[in-house]
């Protein structure tokens, strides 16, 4: 089957996480030929209480200016699963203002975490992530955003500490129990790498009817690495075929090393597919 290559590179985004204000990252990403762009808010310089009306106004016409489409990414050290008497109100309120200024900005997008557990309290944290990806699945609704739900990365097995949603069981118990059509799926291809199903048997067990965005970063298979493309051992070729003769019509997201880093990654995937 033949590809798209101008399609896919047009739809690969990059991922600036919180290394700069979120005025200099869409026209970084402008600059750079990027449409798509991720950003971490609620910190550094994209303090929560930062998006007054001047601000949130400057914002709006850089996106409607550049033609850019961009998302809001929540920290995964904030746990989803969280349970415990005041901690779990403020993992609430830090979704909602996530939730809240995506609607003010018009982002496209809040991506989400199932949280973590601790080994021995694992059905309490997997249930009362569930309830919270519910309730603030409810509250995006109202405000018309969507959510992405990623699928995380393994830890060692003799670690304390595990996130949620790292394996095509968990992946699935979250998906199977969230029917809200703003809930969508944000495929993390180098987490399913690590895991002996691997990507495409990861990519087949949960339905490709909810997937909105593929993230992007290589690794060996053997431990949580965001590496750049060429350094590990995955086939994006093999992967971007898969993807795309399902009639994906979502975007791409890197995720890896500096920004400079996925400009260069970018155009190695890009040169990768037109050399076959």
């Amino acid at each position: 089957m033949s590809i798209n290559i101008k399609s896919i590179r047009d739809r690969i985004g990059i991922d600036l996480g919180s290394s700069m204000p979120i005025e200099d990252g869409l026209i970084y990403a402008s600059e750079a030929d990027f449409r798509f762009v991720d950003i971490r808010i609620g910190d550094v310089t994209n303090k929560f209480e930062s998006f007054n009306k001047s601000r949130v106004s400057k914002i709006r016409n850089l996106l409607e200016s550049k033609d850019l489409v961009v998302g809001l990414h929540t920290l995964s050290a904030v746990n989803m699963a969280e349970f415990a008497p005041y901690l779990s109100e403020a993992v609430d309120n830090y979704i909602k203002s996530y939730i809240d200024i995506a609607k003010l900005i018009d982002a496209h997008w809040v991506e989400v975490h199932a949280g973590f557990h601790f080994t021995d309290d694992y059905e309490r944290r997997k249930n009362a992530g569930l309830e919270r990806l519910k309730r603030m699945g409810d509250y995006a609704a109202k405000k018309g955003v969507n959510l992405l739900l990623e699928n995380m990365n393994p830890e060692p097995q003799d670690a304390e500490v595990h996130y949620l949603a790292c394996d095509v069981e968990e992946t699935k118990f979250y998906f199977d129990n969230l029917p809200h059509e703003n809930i969508r799926w944000s495929y993390t291809i180098n987490h399913a790498h690590i895991i002996p199903v691997g990507i495409q048997g990861f990519y087949k067990a949960i339905s490709p009817k909810r997937l909105s965005e593929v993230r992007l970063a290589d690794n060996k298979g053997d431990k949580e690495e965001h590496l750049q493309p060429g350094q590990g051992n995955i086939d994006f070729n093999k992967m971007f075929h898969m993807i795309e003769k399902d009639g994906f019509k979502g975007h791409y997201m890197l995720a890896f090393g500096n920004h400079n880093d996925m400009r260069i990654g970018r155009d190695f995937l890009i040169d990768q597919l037109r050399n076959i």
